[in-house]
């Protein structure tokens, strides 16, 4: 039976303990969604309750990880849930750690000013910005931004990153982006660029209900 307080798992075949990345990005997809929704109800009703909460849970949940065990994180259980009929991904649990070390910093500075004070300001803007980019970054792209601080401050090589990144290897064909596809990519910005220049009033415009007239969309709100 494993230890209670353990970070990482102990796998045959990886010499140091590791965790399963897709439940990461599984958990990280959830928080993201959470933080991001409730912030979207300040900015447009004024409503800070649902902030507090996900605050709350994201602080308790990232000390869990750091300090308990991951395994018993509510996010990454259902994180294992989510993804428990995919083939595990497995990753260094040290850099991780130290990622989650940050995730404690700034959900705890969030609690301390947004729950605890009670008060809004730069400094919870800022630090809920970061906090989103680092989850996106995580749930979407399977980019672990905390993990590429790791090697600053700790000299032991980083061992069995997502998607096998430490390792340094030519790109596969797929993987290679060429000068034709630059161009699409410049020649699509450039395309958007003109179209809100030129359409910009049309796209303003607000749309009128499909199914009746303006006045009735009304009458029924």
């Amino acid at each position: 039976m494993p230890n209670i307080i353990q970070f990482g798992e102990v796998v045959p075949g990886y010499s140091i303990p590791v965790l399963n990345e897709r439940e990461i990005r599984a958990a990280a997809g959830l928080l993201f969604l959470a933080t991001f929704f409730s912030l979207m109800l300040i900015l447009f009703t004024g409503n800070f309750l649902p902030v507090k909460y996900v605050v709350t849970v994201f602080l308790a949940d990232f000390l869990i990880r750091v300090f308990v065990s991951p395994r018993y994180a509510p996010t990454l259980i259902l994180g294992r849930l989510i993804v428990g009929r995919q083939t595990p991904e497995y990753v260094g649990a040290r850099q991780k750690k130290f990622a989650w070390v940050i995730g404690v910093v700034l959900s705890a500075t969030m609690f301390v000013f947004l729950v605890l004070i009670n008060a809004y300001s730069p400094i919870t803007g800022i630090t809920c910005l970061v906090c989103l980019v680092f989850l996106y970054f995580e749930a979407v792209f399977g980019i672990c931004l905390g993990c590429k601080f790791y090697p600053l401050f700790f000299k032991d090589q980083v061992q069995y990153c997502p998607g096998e990144v430490c390792e340094r290897r030519e790109r596969q064909p797929i993987q290679k982006t060429s000068g034709r596809q630059l161009l699409v990519m410049a020649v699509f910005v450039a395309l958007l660029g003109l179209l809100a220049g030129s359409y910009n009033n049309y796209y303003r415009r607000a749309p009128h209900y499909l199914f009746g007239n303006q006045a009735e969309a009304t009458s029924k709100k």
